[in-house]
C-alpha cells in the first residue's frame, strides 16, 4: 500500500485594504487634519489656478456696480462695478504667500538662534532678553512703524510680520534644546569628538521638527491675520493689489447696500485661518507619540 504525502494547503491570501478604506481610517482618526488640510489645498490651488477660470480683478464697470451675486458673477460685484468672486481668489494669492513666507522665514531663522541660544549657555542670557524685548512691541504698532518708514510693498510687509513671530520660534527651539542637550546620547556623542555641527544637525534638530511644524501652522495664520490687518488700515500692500483687508476696507461704507462685497472677503479670511488652525491641531495629535499609541 502505498501512501502519498498531500501537498500542504496554500495559505490563502489576506485581505488586502484598498487605499479608499485606508484613507477614510485615517479620515476618522484624523479629520481635523484631514478637513483643514483639503481646504488649504483647495484654496491654493484656486489661487495658483486663478487667471483660468476668473475674471480680471481690476476690471472696473461703473454699469454693473454693486449688482448681487448672479451666473455672470458668482459673488456680485463692488461699488466700483469689480468682480468680487475674482478679487477674492486673487486675494487669496498674497494672503497664502504672505503666510506662508513669513512661516518658513520665521522657522528658518528662529531655529538657528535657539539652537545657539539653548546649546551654548553663554549666549543664552544675552538672546534670551534680546527675545523678550522684540515680544514686548506689539506686532501691529510694529508693522505699521515698519511700513511707514520703508513703503509700502509686499516684502517689507513680509519682513514686519517676520520680526515679531521670530521670539516665539527662539523659544520654543530653546526650550527642546535645553531638554535634550545633557541627553546620553547627546553626552556621547560629544565625549566621541563628534563635531558642534554635527552634534547640532543630527542629534539636537530632528528633536525640534514635529513642534516647528505645529508652530509654523499657528504663525501662517496669525501673518495671515496680521496682513489683513494692515490692509485694512491702508498699511499693507498697493491699493492696485486685491486683498481681502483692503477689500472689506473699500466696501464697509456699502455694507447695507450690499453686503456681499464684505461677507465674500471676511467670510475666505475666516475660512482660510480656520483651516490653518485645524491643520495645526491635526499635525500636533498626529505628531504626538502619546495620541499615536492610543490609536
Amino acid at each position: 500500500m502505498t501512501l502519498t504525502a498531500s501537498a500542504p494547503d496554500a495559505p490563502s491570501p489576506a485581505p488586502a485594504t484598498s487605499a479608499l478604506s485606508q484613507a477614510w481610517l485615517f479620515t476618522r482618526r484624523h479629520p481635523t487634519l484631514v478637513t483643514g488640510g483639503a481646504i488649504i489645498s483647495l484654496m491654493a490651488l484656486a489661487a495658483l489656478a486663478a487667471p483660468l477660470f476668473a475674471g480680471d480683478p481690476s476690471t472696473m464697470n461703473p454699469a454693473v456696480r454693486l449688482r448681487p451675486p448672479s451666473a455672470q458673477a458668482w459673488l456680485g460685484t463692488d461699488h466700483l462695478g469689480r468682480d468680487v468672486f475674482a478679487r477674492v481668489i486673487y486675494g487669496a494669492r498674497v494672503s497664502l504667500m504672505v503666510g506662508l513666507l513669513v512661516a518658513l522665514v520665521a522657522i528658518g531663522v528662529g531655529t538657528v538662534v535657539g539652537l545657539v541660544a539653548g546649546y551654548f549657555r553663554m549666549a543664552d542670557a544675552i538672546v534670551t532678553r534680546l527675545m523678550d524685548g522684540i515680544m514686548a512691541i506689539p506686532a501691529i504698532l510694529l508693522a505699521i512703524a515698519m511700513v511707514a518708514l520703508m513703503g509700502a510693498s509686499v516684502w517689507i510687509l513680509i519682513l514686519a510680520i517676520v520680526l515679531p513671530e521670530i521670539p516665539r520660534v527662539v523659544r520654543l527651539v530653546r526650550s527642546v534644546v535645553l531638554s535634550v542637550r545633557d541627553a546620553p546620547y547627546v553626552e556621547a556623542a560629544r565625549a566621541g569628538g563628534t563635531r558642534l555641527r554635527v552634534i547640532l544637525s543630527r542629534h539636537i534638530l530632528p528633536s525640534t521638527v514635529a513642534p516647528l511644524i505645529v508652530q509654523a501652522t499657528y504663525i501662517c495664520a496669525a501673518a495671515i491675520i496680521v496682513e489683513s490687518a494692515l490692509s485694512f488700515l491702508g498699511a499693507g500692500v498697493s491699493p492696485e493689489t486685491p486683498t481681502w483687508g483692503s477689500m472689506i476696507a473699500q466696501s464697509r461704507s456699502h455694507l447695507a447696500r450690499a453686503p456681499w462685497t464684505v461677507f465674500a472677503p471676511g467670510f475666505a479670511l475666516a475660512l482660510v485661518v480656520l483651516s490653518v488652525n485645524l491643520l495645526g491641531d491635526g499635525l500636533r495629535d498626529y505628531l504626538d507619540p502619546r495620541t499615536t499609541r492610543r490609536a
